[in-house]
């Protein structure tokens, strides 16, 4: 199923499989943590010879999310198994798991999370169908919100227009344009954000270069028509038709694979090869979602 589909309306929240909100039997009245910014590590230190501090990187860290005034509402013959229903979906879990919330017209927001604390009050609201005081509370690793839509933009390598053909006939015709194995992907946050590239064979020695930056990711590898490299610049991975590890293949031109980000905005990307490796079936692909803080 995808991320976040039970989320329809404001006031939806989605953990896993789990819906808070509008037309459930959890409502909640404050979500916390989820429009502030996260706490910052900061590389400022003080000047040794003069007033002030030397600004350093700033480092995001983890955001905590707490949904509270959470009301438990169900009859009473049933309020023991929609309680159980929210225990099971905030169960301590190994992987994070998606976290949606919509809380206006901007429409919703995802980040990955893990339930880590919650409280259900014990008390005679068992016995009216409706308990109030109750919240729950998720760590993101990632602190950085994203768009639910994947954007995706892809490219060949260059190949040059075969101009006019002869003897000339009216009209002209130029041919079908090449390819100039550029990619434009639009970044529409405020955060940077951590593409999925995959280079798809036939091709040797795939590269993608960001020509804002200088950023170059390379592997001297040789890729076989339908086989597909994938390189996950969050987990830092390098893998090849999805199982084995290619991280080895990069070159020294290459930088490392978290470092290589798109930047709020246009960000100006090009595909390239090995001298004599030209397949026009061969491809990049950059997969992301727009990041906000």
């Amino acid at each position: 199923m995808a991320v976040g589909d039970q989320v329809t309306r404001p006031g939806h929240v989605q953990y896993g499989d789990l819906l808070f909100g509008p037309g459930t039997p959890y409502r909640w009245q404050r979500i916390t943590g989820w429009e502030d910014l996260p706490a910052l590590d900061s590389g400022t230190v003080p000047r040794a010879d003069a007033h002030g501090a030397l600004p350093g990187t700033l480092l995001a860290q983890a955001r905590t999310i707490g949904l509270d005034g959470l009301i438990v509402r169900a009859p009473r013959a049933t309020i023991g198994a929609v309680v159980g229903a929210l225990n099971r979906g905030t169960a301590p879990v190994v992987d994070e798991l998606p976290f949606v919330a919509w809380l206006d017209e901007r429409g919703p927001l995802l980040t990955y999370a893990r339930a880590t604390r919650r409280s259900v009050p014990a008390g005679k609201g068992y016995q009216l169908g409706t308990i109030v005081g109750g919240a729950v509370e998720f760590v993101a690793t990632d602190p950085r919100r994203y768009e639910l839509a994947e954007r995706a933009v892809s490219t060949t390598l260059p190949t040059s227009e075969p101009g006019l053909a002869w003897p000339l006939v009216w009209p002209l015709s130029f041919g079908a344009p090449g390819s100039t194995g550029s990619m434009t992907p639009h970044n529409a946050g405020d955060a940077e954000t951590h593409p999925v590239i995959e280079f798809r064979g036939p091709v040797t020695r795939p590269s993608l270069t960001n020509i804002d930056t200088g950023d170059v990711l390379e592997y001297d590898i040789p890729l076989a028509a339908g086989e597909v490299l994938t390189v996950d610049t969050l987990a830092g991975t390098v893998t090849l038709n999805s199982t084995a590890s290619r991280i080895y293949t990069a070159t020294n031109r290459s930088v490392p694979e978290q470092t290589f980000t798109l930047c709020c905005g246009i960000t100006n990307l090009i595909f390239r090869a090995a001298p004599g490796s030209d397949d026009p079936s061969a491809t990049a692909t950059v997969r992301y979602r727009s990041a906000y803080w």
